[in-house]
């Protein structure tokens, strides 16, 4: 006979549990308890309940640590533009912040061993003439660098490998193209010179940079996109509009591939592509101004696969994915946290792990290549903060905790390299190809694929010679004529125009010189023998202005170098102070 204890009132003595079991309490103990029968375990569940144990995960302990004092850097006056971007990006080579200037756009460049407290004059890149939006890396070359700004123009630098001894303002490629301020930019995964921008013109432009032009311009947004993303091959095109949706292209046709709602908030939503996964991770806001994130699939954007509250701040959700280890990363703008989770394949398709907590509130947060960090420490990735209080940055290194110091195989699987897959004339012409990948193993701590120096591309001969007899053409003029049509005489009104244009023909001849006279007797100043020297005189008004313009062009960089020696000038004498100081 057995009764069931889980239904059981308290029972307090063993005659009580005799009587319970229908025993006369002559029994002893041992029968007494082999009469007992749990019956919760014949009875199994109604449904499949999620399991809310402890998740097995090698990254269930992973933690952030700050860099010490002197390993961060100092002294930077970081932008307090509003813009949703991260005013940070880094590579194994060089660090570059966003800063405030007045008037002007400018950001700074340092080499990543330059720690420490910086310098107030440090040389800058100061080539735009409004606020710099966006700065992104190229991920094929190190010493090259691209920055969008207000300006409404795409520029490309330059760095040298030792970093910047003056402040930069010559730009090797400019791309114009956007009607209103350029807010993100976006290099190739995978493509050699192909960029995206989105702009607020609500236009979403793919450039080729060794032709210096669009390869396709992609116009199916109404509203300010809020930011883009590319998947692991660079074939599908995510972004988060503020008409509240979310909508994946084909960035070569433009060709809108799925649309659906994103998140129901009026605050900016951010989107990543999850690997090769075919799914999306989106960051917004509910409709009662909740933090959320959202799983997608990118064939079906109706209905998210799940969608879970965050918290209640009013900062912005930035996300970022590490392909290798299937986390990701969710940085509030303006607190100090930063949350992490394990992206999964099947539902609940996201697993919290863990956070870093601090203090200091963030302004921005810049996202170190793979092959930049160190294995010997089991660092899995690495942040760069951008404080939002002081002007500081700070690298904060997520390790997962293991005693050996030998290479860990399953920590670190083959990640992308720095050679490209494909070439952009490949790409623009419809092929696909998955990442070139290497071992950290055995070629970690790559810097870069090879050194190049963009120049922009010249014209062809052809082209000029086109575009002088346009100008010829547009700058003659031409008397008209008002009489009617019988009394004209072409004959005489041919006679006119001629002798119109050669009398303004002799008149520019007498300001510039003698068109006839080829070749111009010049005196060297070292002696006084007679040089000659073939000079090109122009023929036309067209050439004339041709000529204007290039040493107007000419004047200008003159002035610039005078104003940087002037500057340099000014930083030796405060040096040479110091020093009688001292």
């Amino acid at each position: 006979m057995g009764y069931n204890i889980a239904n059981c009132e308290m029972i307090r003595t063993r005659e009580e549990l005799a009587e319970k079991l229908g025993l006369d309490g002559s029994e002893d103990q041992h029968t007494i308890m082999n009469n007992m029968v749990d019956a919760r375990a014949c009875y199994k569940p109604s449904g499949k309940s999620w399991f809310r144990g402890v998740r097995s995960s090698k990254f269930r302990h992973v933690y952030g640590v700050p860099a010490k004092r002197e390993k961060c850097y100092d002294n930077i006056k970081i932008t307090k533009n509003a813009h949703d971007s991260q005013f940070c990006a880094v590579n194994p080579k060089f660090l570059a912040v966003v800063t405030e200037v007045a008037g002007g756009g400018a950001f700074l460049v340092l080499p990543l061993d330059r720690t420490g407290r910086l310098d107030f004059n440090a040389s800058r890149v100061t080539g735009h003439t409004g606020p710099v939006l966006d700065i992104k890396w190229n991920p094929f070359n190190d010493n090259i660098i691209a920055s969008c700004s207000d300006d409404c123009t795409i520029k490309l630098w330059h760095i040298p490998d030792g970093g910047l001894s003056r402040n930069l303002t010559e730009w090797l490629v400019e791309l114009q193209g956007h009607k209103r301020r350029v807010a993100y930019i976006e290099w190739h995964p995978v493509a050699e010179n192909v960029l995206f921008s989105a702009g607020f013109d609500h236009l979403v432009i793919v450039w080729d940079i060794n032709r210096c032009e669009a390869v396709s311009v992609i116009d199916r947004h109404p509203d300010v996109i809020y930011s883009i993303s590319l998947n692991r091959d660079g074939s599908l095109l995510a972004t988060t509009c503020k008409d509240k949706k979310l909508r994946v292209f084909e960035p070569r046709s433009g060709i809108v591939v799925s649309e659906g709602v994103c998140h129901a908030g009026t605050k900016a939503s951010k989107v990543v592509f999850l690997g090769s996964s075919g799914r999306l991770l989106t960051t917004g806001f509910s409709r009662h101004s909740d933090r959320q994130y959202a799983i997608w699939s990118q064939h079906d954007l109706t209905v998210p696969l799940t969608c879970e509250t965050i918290d209640s701040s009013s900062g912005v959700v930035f996300p970022f994915y590490d392909n290798d280890t299937n986390m990701v990363f969710l940085a509030g703008k303006g607190d100090g946290n930063i949350r992490y989770y394990e992206a999964a394949n099947e539902a609940p398709w996201m697993h919290y792990l863990s956070q870093f907590i601090s203090g200091n509130p963030q302004r921005g947060l810049g996202m170190m290549p793979k092959r930049g960090i160190h294995t010997s420490i089991c660092e899995v990735f690495r942040f760069y903060k951008l404080h939002a209080t002081r002007g500081m940055c700070e690298p904060i290194s997520m390790i997962v905790p293991r005693k050996s110091d030998q290479f860990q195989e399953d920590l670190y699987p083959d990640t992308i390299g720095t050679c490209p897959a494909l070439s952009a004339r490949d790409w623009i012409s419809g092929m696909n190809s998955p990442p070139v990948l290497i071992s950290l193993k055995t070629g970690g701590s790559i810097s870069t694929h090879k050194p190049r120096v963009y120049k922009p591309p010249q014209l062809p001969p052809t082209t000029d010679l086109n575009n002088k007899k346009k100008f010829a053409f547009l700058s003659t003029e031409t008397i008209p004529d008002y009489r009617p049509v019988e009394l004209h005489d072409m004959s005489e009104k041919s006679q006119k125009t001629s002798s119109n244009q050669s009398t303004k023909f002799q008149q520019l001849q007498q300001k510039f010189g003698n068109v006839a006279m080829q070749k111009n007797i010049i005196s060297s100043p070292l002696n006084d023998n007679k040089v000659m020297e073939t000079v090109d005189v122009p023929n036309n008004e067209a050439e004339l202005r041709l000529a204007f313009a290039r040493q107007t062009d000419e004047l200008r960089l003159v002035r610039r170098q005078l104003a940087n020696s002037q500057l340099r000038v000014k930083e030796l004498e405060d040096q040479v102070r110091k020093l009688q100081r001292q």
